[in-house]
């Protein structure tokens, strides 16, 4: 059935720095475990603990830089650009310019704080 999503659900983020998650399409804002959607917006210097998430995650950077680092290299991926990091690899995100960065994050299936696995 289709489905109209009128408004996102504002989820509370990890890390150093207040960060803000609208999630459109997921398992709060529109119980769909298959995939999230959802636009984030992270300030200057915002860095968020290591993770071995059991999901897939698909980023496009619409404004600033987001860092990902895994445990082989470290990624700047600016605005225009996408990376697509795996299941079961270790990844940490961050935005460490001065303007932060907005981007739209992709996770198949839906993110969920059980399966992000996230370091101590």
């Amino acid at each position: 059935m289709t489905r109209s999503i009128r408004t996102a659900t504002i989820i509370q983020a990890a890390g150093n720095k207040p960060k803000v998650i609208e999630e459109y399409i997921g398992r709060v804002n529109s119980n769909t475990a298959d995939v999230s959607i959802a636009c984030m917006k992270s300030p200057s210097g915002w860095v968020e603990p290591g993770q071995t998430p059991e999901f897939d995650e698909y980023t496009v950077v619409l404004k600033g830089m987001v860092r990902v680092e895994t445990r082989g290299e470290v990624i700047e991926v600016n605005a225009g650009q996408a990376v697509v990091t795996n299941k079961g690899e270790w990844v940490r995100y961050s935005s460490p310019w001065p303007e932060g960065a907005e981007y739209v994050a992709v996770c198949l299936p839906a993110f969920s704080p059980e399966t992000v696995h996230r370091d101590g």
